[in-house]
């Protein structure tokens, strides 16, 4: 468990990671969002909205790069997609062939 500490601590490290990783994959992609938020949520890693905001788990950051752009990835490609559609995972495995793998490692890693 990380303690709200560590997340102001970690906070403004992890929106520099992050903000890094989407910005390289919202070219690729071509896709554009609006807000992006870094919080300590206790259940998800991310999340998109309808309005094209993001926001994530500042933990992303500590995640190892693969699982990091997963995320990223996956959040990015609600934009295209704001569903879990088959489209929606053609759209991530555009970038992430292995995002299955991946995906299950993500989902091993407890938010709490």
């Amino acid at each position: 468990m990380r303690s709200k500490r560590h997340y102001v601590e970690n906070k403004e490290t992890a929106r520099k990671i992050i903000l890094e990783v989407l910005e390289f994959f919202a070219h690729l992609y071509g896709v554009k969002y609006r807000k992006v938020a870094i919080r300590n949520q206790k259940s998800k890693w991310g999340s998109c909205s309808k309005a094209r905001n993001l926001n994530f788990n500042y933990r992303v950051a500590l995640l190892p790069k693969d699982q990091r752009d997963y995320v990223v990835v996956h959040e990015l490609c609600h934009l295209i997609e704001f569903n879990h559609s088959k489209k929606f995972w053609a759209e991530v495995g555009k970038t992430i062939p292995n995002y299955k793998e991946i995906r299950k490692k993500v989902k091993s890693v407890s938010l709490r």
